[in-house]
């Protein structure tokens, strides 16, 4: 009777441990394992991302506050002092006569820029004593390569024989007053308004040699 009881618990024991066995796991340690976290799953940032541990980034061509301001507008540039030349003329000018001693027989014509543009000095003068009613001939060889300008102050220059040095010429006169004309840009045609040379008090005298030469940069071309 013993036995049989000895026996029953010494199976109730075995079937106890092996329950125990199959609900629990043993780690090694004597202690239950709960159960081991399953690893979350990580993404790794991309490239393209815009936000990076936690900083947000922007892409290349994306403005930021300090880029979106309007790109300025270009201002168009003015040259204050650049002027097509007009042409000199007596509204714009100021004319001196004034008699040189060599060549002989010679005067200057010097004409000064008072306007506030360039202004050109097409072709030659036209001279004109007191009331005459013919044209001096202009001297060909005198054209110049390029039309004179003159900037404002500057001054350009006409050379006149009044008369031949060697006494050939006739119907020669005294004149008390002279008259300048101006061309345009053709030739022969009306540049504007005349101007007035004053002459000395005891005239100029001038004949039928009178010529002009075309207007000048400088005064020395004008007088050789």
């Amino acid at each position: 009777m013993r036995t049989f009881r000895h026996a029953r618990l010494l199976a109730a024991t075995g079937a106890a441990l092996a329950a125990l066995a199959l609900t629990a796991c043993d780690n090694g340690t004597g202690t239950e394992d709960e159960g081991r976290a399953e690893p979350s799953t990580t993404r790794t940032a991309q490239p393209d991302d815009k936000q990076t541990g936690g900083t947000q980034t922007k892409e290349p061509n994306e403005p930021t506050a300090e880029t979106e301001q309007a790109e300025p507008t270009a201002q168009p540039s003015s040259d204050a002092g650049s002027f097509e030349p007009v042409i000199c003329n007596g509204s714009n000018t100021k004319v001196t006569a004034q008699t040189v001693s060599r060549p002989l027989n010679h005067m200057l014509l010097t004409v000064t820029n008072t306007g506030s543009k360039p202004c050109s000095l097409p072709y030659y003068p036209l001279v004109r004593f007191d009331e005459m009613q013919w044209a001096p001939q202009v001297r060909e060889d005198s054209q110049p390569q390029a039309v004179p300008t003159l900037d404002p102050g500057e001054s350009g220059y006409a050379g006149v024989m009044l008369s031949a040095a060697d006494g050939s010429g006739e119907n020669g006169t005294t004149a008390k007053q002279l008259t300048v004309g101006f061309q345009g840009m053709e030739p022969g045609s009306d540049g504007g308004a005349t101007a007035t040379a004053p002459l000395p008090k005891k005239g100029v005298y001038y004949d039928s040699a009178l010529t002009v030469t075309y207007w000048q940069q400088e005064a020395e071309d004008a007088l050789n």
